[in-house]
């Protein structure tokens, strides 16, 4: 590590790399203002779970939706009471401590309170949608009693429970495998659990149900294709610093964590669609898991494994165009803006 001196004569260590153990501090001059971009930008992506109307969906769930789809949407709700929650574990206990970056910090700590407004929207649903207090009870422990949400969850802490109990990254072993959580977060949690979950979204909206539903999965859709896109420029910027610590064994084993993760993924499917929905398949979801799992093999410059294509024209069809191309473009349609500028090259 370098080291800068402060103005009352002490020094502090600057970090080599992002990874370098330690707490950097100094954002004068930035080393990665790309994450500060990031951090700005997600400010202005501020929305609030009041804005969901969940009126229709009532509506809906009453009069419109078969059984068999009730069975569906409230599986799909106790995952995602769930999910978030091992999502913002995840933050705090491993990926905050070891980017050494105040820059990148920064945007995880905007990262967390996105979070925290995903588990209050799914909180609300689980609230409108599951009147009863006990169904709502099991909901929100869904780790424990119900299986397909437990294998998500094993595989999550198979992938990252790794570095848990590690305080500094010392060993190119450590890096790996830190570089393994930071993948697993964002290319199987982030990246191929929610995105299966909005597809199941975007289909009842497909066919004019859940539309307070869907309304709040857009905003959440559009905080996670963020969060994954500052999870993968972490990894460019740990490939570009320490080469070394990517190769073919890495590959390998990205490509397991991805196979496993959609095993894990269609043993849900299995039992959300248990029941029969008109409209989707088991099949096609596996289908749809391998187009996504391959997508982000790609922005990680590993050749496509699943090579399957995507079978939801609905998808395609949906006003959330990030869906195929989130990672080449930068998200703007969002409600709240804050002004002000801050330039780079500005004295303090």
């Amino acid at each position: 590590m370098s080291t800068e001196t402060l103005t009352h004569g002490s020094s502090v260590a600057v970090p080599d790399t992002i990874l370098d153990p330690g707490l950097c501090l100094t954002l004068r001059p930035m080393k990665y203002p790309q994450f500060y971009d990031m951090f700005r930008d997600g400010i202005k992506n501020t929305w609030t779970v009041e804005e969901v109307d969940f009126s229709t969906d009532l509506v809906d769930l009453r009069a419109k939706i078969t059984p068999a789809e009730i069975h569906t949407i409230k599986r799909l709700v106790a995952f995602f009471a769930t999910g978030d929650s091992i999502v913002s574990n995840n933050l705090v206990l491993n990926l905050y401590k070891h980017i050494n970056s105040p820059e990148a910090r920064l945007y995880l700590s905007r990262q967390l309170y996105e979070e925290a407004v995903h588990v209050q929207f799914y909180l609300t649903l689980l609230d409108n949608y599951v009147p009863d207090p006990n169904e709502r009870a099991e909901a929100f422990a869904a780790v424990e009693n119900i299986p397909s949400i437990n294998k998500k969850a094993d595989f999550c802490m198979k992938w990252m429970d790794s570095i848990q109990q590690l305080d500094h990254l010392s060993t190119k072993a450590d890096r790996r495998n830190f570089l393994l959580n930071l993948i697993c977060f964002a290319a199987c949690i982030e990246g191929l659990f929610f995105f299966a979950a909005f597809a199941y979204v975007y289909f009842f909206r497909s066919k004019g149900l859940l539309h307070g539903l869907a309304s709040g999965t857009n905003w959440v859709f559009r905080d996670e294709s963020c969060h994954i896109e500052f999870a993968f420029e972490v990894v460019r910027v740990v490939r570009e610093q320490e080469p070394d610590l990517w190769d073919a064994q890495l590959e390998d084993q990205i490509r397991e964590m991805m196979a496993e993760a959609i095993d894990a993924e269609a043993q849900f499917a299995e039992d959300l669609l248990s029941g029969g929905v008109a409209g989707l398949s088991v099949r096609d979801m596996r289908a749809y898991l391998g187009y996504v799992a391959d997508s982000r093999l790609v922005r990680l410059g590993i050749e496509p494994h699943f090579k399957t294509k995507n079978p939801f024209s609905f998808m395609e069809l949906q006003d959330v165009q990030e869906l195929t191309n989130f990672f080449e473009r930068r998200v703007s349609a969002y409600q709240t803006a804050v002004g002000g500028e801050v330039a780079f090259e500005d004295d303090f």
